[in-house]
């Protein structure tokens, strides 16, 4: 109640206030850098607060680490995972609570413990999770499972899932979701965050919505249409629009690759991209989208196949070598993979285009803040100083760094690896204005998104992909949500193309 949290020149949360009652799945909703996560650490002992009181089963209740959450069964699934990598999936489903004998932890138990926890999720999947396996070797969604039944595995009485399924495919949603049915029915009062709102009206009850670190109202969900959500959320009119169109087919091809084929996961793929336009890679999630753009960027061995950028063949044996050329990654894992966590903003938004404003080898500073500050705001990136950790961005934010970077580097070709997974419809917005004046100026972008509306919305054309094989290309008329499922879903029909080659 009345939590208040600032964070050097940003205020989180401004006296910020919510009740979440017992077998109550209610929605905490709002804008990146609204506050949500902050209030959600606030609860969980992970952020102290400057002010305000956090009252648990109407005490007041001091929350400073997990001995405290333990003590009142208080668990949480936060953006970010919490993983040890080197350690089994069985080991961080119940680190920290592993079962002893003698002193010594016991092994036999230990698996036993962990299967059980495991199966309330396996038991809505078509498969189950590798509990001898480390876990760092897992897909990013089978990550996320296990931090979720990590925190299944406090049998909490209250919950927080933070964005826990951005990161999962539909059927792993819907595996979820029956399990915070079940905790609902069970009394289990669940806190949920998250941006897409078919998922909050599907699962929630109400929904208190934050806006700039201020609740602006709590809603009965049922009573409350998805646009009165949108205008409670940023204070405006916010519609999806349709922004991809047909290019010109006069315009030169920029990005051209024949037979490429990664061990494992890629076979035969071929496409051509022209400049300005966005090509976007769709089907179900895990068909090797984005392999290819990892591929593409130099991440993965190629077993075969040649790739050209404006009519030259181009080596792609490290990421050095298509950044050199103009082909930069956003990659789908921000925190692992785009961002130096504990460094600065800035340090963050140049690193990657010191060289472009270098001299004889040598840097102004006041350069490097002013290239910082100018991207910032093309982006509308909302941070307190150029100095600050970029840990203490929202993820929406965090993630426009991400984007910014490279954009200082004056790439050719940009790929966008589900640029848009955990951030806000008005953030989203942003990034769409943006790629669309990528695309006006010339850049080439291949868009890999979990999100169909997203895909149909930014995309000249989309390649639908299977098993690592481009198998279907939608343009024109046929770029609507039912050809898109139906092209993913028409598995090893007749209307598969094998290798298909677009211009």
């Amino acid at each position: 109640m009345g939590i208040r949290k600032r964070f050097g020149g940003v205020v989180a949360l401004d006296g910020a206030s919510l009740q979440c009652q017992a077998g109550e799945v209610h929605a905490l909703l709002g804008a990146n850098g609204s506050g949500k996560s902050t209030l959600a650490k606030v609860v969980t002992g992970v952020v102290a607060p400057d002010a305000g009181e956090v009252r648990i089963r109407g005490r007041v209740e001091k929350i400073s680490g997990p001995a405290d959450m333990d003590r009142l069964r208080i668990a949480a699934v936060y953006q970010e995972l919490s993983l040890i990598p080197q350690l089994t999936v069985a080991e961080n489903v119940l680190l920290n609570r592993e079962p002893t004998r003698a002193g010594f932890i016991h092994r036999e138990a230990l698996w036993q413990r962990a299967a059980e926890v495991l199966h309330r999720l396996e038991q809505y999947l078509d498969r189950r999770l590798p509990l001898h396996e480390p876990v760092g070797q897992l897909s990013p969604a089978d990550q996320q499972l296990v931090e979720i039944a990590k925190a299944l595995s406090r049998d909490p009485e209250i919950l927080i899932l933070d964005e826990a399924t951005a990161s999962l495919r539909r059927h792993e949603v819907d595996a979820l979701n029956q399990v915070v049915r079940e905790l609902s029915a069970a009394g289990t009062g669940i806190l949920f965050i998250s941006h897409r709102l078919g998922e909050v009206y599907e699962l929630c009850q109400r929904a208190t919505i934050l806006r700039n670190g201020r609740v602006v109202g709590t809603v009965d969900l049922a009573e409350t249409p998805e646009r009165d959500l949108l205008r409670l959320m940023t204070g405006e009119d916010l519609v999806l629009e349709r922004r991809g169109r047909s290019r010109p087919m006069s315009r030169p091809v920029r990005l051209r690759v024949e037979g490429l084929r990664v061990a494992g996961c890629l076979d035969e793929i071929s496409l051509e991209a022209r400049a300005g336009e966005v090509v976007g890679l769709g089907g179900l999630q895990g068909q090797g989208q984005s392999d290819l753009l990892r591929a593409l960027f130099g991440d993965l061995p190629h077993a075969a196949g040649r790739v050209e950028i404006d009519g030259k063949p181009v080596r792609l044996g490290q990421p050095a070598d298509a950044i050199r050329h103009g082909m930069v990654l956003v990659p789908g894992n921000r925190g692992q993979e785009g961002l130096f966590m504990i460094r600065s903003v800035l340090e963050n938004i140049t690193l990657p285009s010191l060289a472009h404003r270098s001299w004889a080898g040598w840097l102004s500073l006041q350069r490097e803040r002013n290239a910082a500050r100018h991207m910032l705001n093309r982006l509308q990136v909302k941070v307190g100083s150029l100095d600050d950790s970029v840990a203490t961005l929202s993820g929406g934010n965090q993630q426009k760094v991400v984007v910014g970077k490279w954009l200082l580097t004056e790439p050719k070709i940009l790929l966008l690896d589900d640029p848009t997974k955990g951030v806000d419809v008005q953030a989203r917005n942003e990034l769409y204005r943006v790629v669309e004046d990528l695309r006006d100026a010339g850049l080439v972008v291949i868009l890999n998104s979990s999100d169909d509306s997203e895909l149909l919305a930014l995309s000249d054309r989309i390649l639908v992909l299977y098993e690592g094989r481009v198998v279907d290309e939608l343009r024109g008329e046929r770029l609507t949500e039912q050809e898109l499922v139906g092209a993913s879903l028409r598995l090893g029909s007749s209307d598969r193309k094998e290798g298909m080659s677009h211009a």
